[in-house]
């Protein structure tokens, strides 16, 4: 192409028709006009809204309820997170949310993601209200299905002990677990949990049940773990001050705060001196029966 015909090809602004040229105006002074005078948006929160009724709810699902359920579930766990809105967790209404959570589980009983983030998304709040709020729906739906729900209450017996600091709570919800959860995929941790809390609060003689229940019924069979509840059975009853089967007590249990300096570093040879009366006493009665 040489400079003649690339000049022909370009033309004057003079060369487009002036009714083109009113209308390139006009459009762009609609459209400064519109940007000028709209509105400034504003990102507003939308509420979850009520709990349809399960009737409903099961016309709404077309025979297909677990596809429903893991579309509600996807949009409660896209509320906190809306166009031009950040939601904090502490801001939601939990009543609304643990109903939204029951409809789903209702939907799809062997859905596993609302117990989840109950437990562990929803129940992880620093506000102990909202917490139980929580662990309460948790403890109610585990009930029904302990065999599959126990991870999720066995997790909220561990933030109620170490975070909420409400130790008979937390014994709660580990005793139901070990007393309705008793199916072979249940572990051995969440079986023996319960006890061990028992143990760590002080509830020793509950401990000592609760271990002797696990012990005699059969349930533990490993023998690595029977050994391990069997030395734990043995310092508790030391603790609480069992008699052994020779009818001698086994050690008392006392606050360690009412320990004297002296009980932890009684010598040895003390200790057979206190006993030297007992034994000048029997030996006179050994010698007369030979």
């Amino acid at each position: 192409m040489n400079g003649r015909t690339g000049r022909s090809l370009e033309r004057r602004v003079a060369d487009v028709p002036l009714a083109v040229r009113w209308m390139l105006a006009a459009a762009l002074a609609l459209q400064l006009g519109w940007h000028a005078w709209r509105p400034d948006a504003r990102a507003e929160l939308q509420s979850l809204g009520p709990v349809p009724a399960d009737s409903m709810l099961q016309v709404a699902a077309l025979g297909e309820p677990g596809v429903l359920a893991k579309l509600l579930m996807l949009r409660l766990l896209t509320h906190d997170s809306q166009p031009g809105v950040r939601v904090s967790f502490m801001d939601l209404d939990y009543e609304l949310v643990a109903g939204w959570l029951d409809a789903i589980i209702d939907l799809d009983p062997r859905a596993d993601s609302p117990l989840l983030a109950a437990a562990r998304l929803y129940g992880s709040v620093s506000d102990p209200v909202r917490q139980r709020r929580m662990f309460e729906l948790v403890f109610r739906r585990f009930l029904e299905d302990p065999d599959r729900r126990w991870p999720w209450l066995a997790h909220a017996a561990v933030i109620a002990k170490h975070r909420l600091g409400d130790p008979v709570l937390a014994l709660r919800y580990a005793r139901a677990v070990s007393e309705h959860a008793t199916g072979p995929g249940v572990p051995a941790w969440a079986r023996d949990m319960s006890a061990l809390i028992a143990a760590d609060i002080g509830e020793l003689d509950l401990a000592r049940v609760l271990i002797g229940g696990l012990l005699h019924d059969g349930r533990v069979r490993d023998p690595h773990e029977v050994r391990l509840l069997a030395a734990r059975l043995e310092e508790i009853e030391a603790r609480a001050g069992v008699s052994g089967p020779g009818g001698e007590e086994r050690g008392g249990w006392r606050h360690p705060g009412a320990m004297r300096v002296g009980d932890a570093k009684t010598p040895r040879r003390r200790r057979d001196a206190d006993r030297a009366p007992v034994d000048r006493v029997r030996h006179p009665s050994s010698r007369s029966r030979g």
